[in-house]
């Protein structure tokens, strides 16, 4: 079992290594597909971008829709650190999982952040260097350190279903 758990990290960091450094924009896709993580068609990622999970065994916790676009060195991180003793009921813990999913035709502008527990919404954007906690909308422009709402968007015809 330990070994089985040895060479499924090993095979997660070096798919992730490649993953970061994109020759085009679907070779990230691939290389973060063969980490076990969820991507869906024609999403393309920019140059050195990071999906954090503990070891990539936890890809599960995270969940990227069709046509959506990531910029470079955006960050995707799934686990956090607990707060207090309270949430640990007096145990130390590393950290904790919590899922990150981006909708259908969301865009993520360059250098944004993306925390644990948060979702995109459908066409949603987010600005370059923008640091999301929380969800956004569908349809909806945000940017800023934290995140805040910037506007809506029209929802174009063909998602009107």
């Amino acid at each position: 079992m330990q070994i089985k758990l040895t060479l499924k990290k090993i095979r997660g960091k070096i798919c992730s290594t490649l993953a970061k450094h994109s020759v085009t924009h679907k070779w990230p896709a691939y290389w973060w597909r063969k980490c076990g993580y969820s991507i869906g068609k024609n999403a393309s990622f920019g140059s050195d971008c990071l999906i954090w999970a503990w070891h990539h065994l936890d890809a599960d916790n995270v969940v990227i829709d069709d046509d959506v676009s990531i910029g470079p060195r955006v960050m995707i991180i799934t686990r956090t650190h607990p707060t207090s003793q309270i949430e640990t009921h007096g145990r130390t813990t590393s950290s904790t999982p919590a899922k990150v999913t981006i909708k259908r035709g969301a865009w993520i502008g360059a250098g944004a952040i993306i925390l644990p527990g948060v979702t995109i919404g459908y066409g949603a954007v987010v600005g370059a260097g923008a640091v999301v906690t929380k969800d956004v909308p569908p349809y909806t422009v945000v940017a800023g350190v934290p995140a805040r709402m910037i506007k809506k968007l029209e929802q174009r015809n063909e998602d009107k279903t």
